[in-house]
């Protein structure tokens, strides 16, 4: 998996490609606690490239969460593929994220 960070007015922008799985879990998770540690609590996290995600993935995506909420912040998702959203509502987690169908939708609801 592929992780471009951006940084958008006051949000934190992840866009994640490929595979989320867990030989990438390790450096989700860095790049995670790197945004923590300099207080980064408004996230969202592009998935729109992403083709495949398994339970470290999503275990990866929870931890962050709770890591954020600690901060104070949230984690938004935006752009989920299908077969990504499918997984998301099989598991639940649809009910624990903010998801969105667009990163513009996504940055907005930072907003409100």
């Amino acid at each position: 998996m592929e992780i471009t960070h951006e940084k958008q007015d006051n949000l934190d922008v992840l866009k994640l490609s490929g595979r989320f799985d867990a030989a990438c879990s390790k450096d989700f998770k860095k790049v995670i606690g790197a945004l923590s540690d300099a207080n980064s609590s408004r996230i969202v996290i592009d998935m729109s490239a992403v083709d495949f995600i398994d339970s470290s993935g999503l275990g990866c995506l929870v931890g962050a969460l709770r890591t954020v909420n600690n901060l104070g912040g949230d984690i938004k998702i935006c752009s989920l593929r299908p077969q990504i959203r499918a997984i998301f509502e099989l598991t639940r987690l649809h009910r624990v994220f903010a998801i969105f169908n667009d990163r513009a939708a996504a940055e907005k609801s930072f907003q409100n």
